[in-house]
């Protein structure tokens, strides 16, 4: 862990994008997940969108990597997201968190995923191990 944390810590924000159908494209070969919504402009334009979208797994994902390359993927105890909105092809999106709670050697940090003009597209929480402080 690179820093401790503390009741209020604010993680640094990270910004991803923007977001390209090759991405998208590419979390779809390494997840399997090949459904028409996340590659094919006409199907995602019969479903409501303006554009393919990106999968959640995928948001979770640019979600769990920005906390973990902070506080270490072996702290990492428990992460839940919540999918508010979608995520197109051109979003530019931002990672944030903040400590929420410490305790018994456990930071409870809440996550938020924005877009330029942001708009919330996921939330979150996690618990990551800390040291513990005798």
């Amino acid at each position: 862990m690179t820093t401790t944390l503390q009741v209020g810590t604010a993680l640094e924000p990270r910004t991803i994008g923007p977001i390209t159908q090759t991405d998208i494209v590419r979390f779809a070969g390494a997840g399997g997940d090949f459904n028409p919504l996340h590659h094919d402009p006409e199907f995602a334009a019969r479903a409501g969108f303006t554009a393919p979208i990106a999968m959640g797994q995928m948001q979770a994902g640019i979600l769990a990597a920005a906390l973990t390359d902070r506080v270490g993927v072996e702290h990492l105890r428990a992460l839940e997201v919540r999918f508010v909105a979608p995520v197109e092809i051109g979003d530019v999106l931002t990672v944030t968190g903040t400590v929420t709670e410490v305790g018994d050697g456990v930071a409870t940090l809440a996550l938020a995923m924005t877009k330029a003009d942001a708009a919330t597209v996921v939330t979150g929480t996690a618990s990551v191990g800390v040291p513990v402080t005798p």
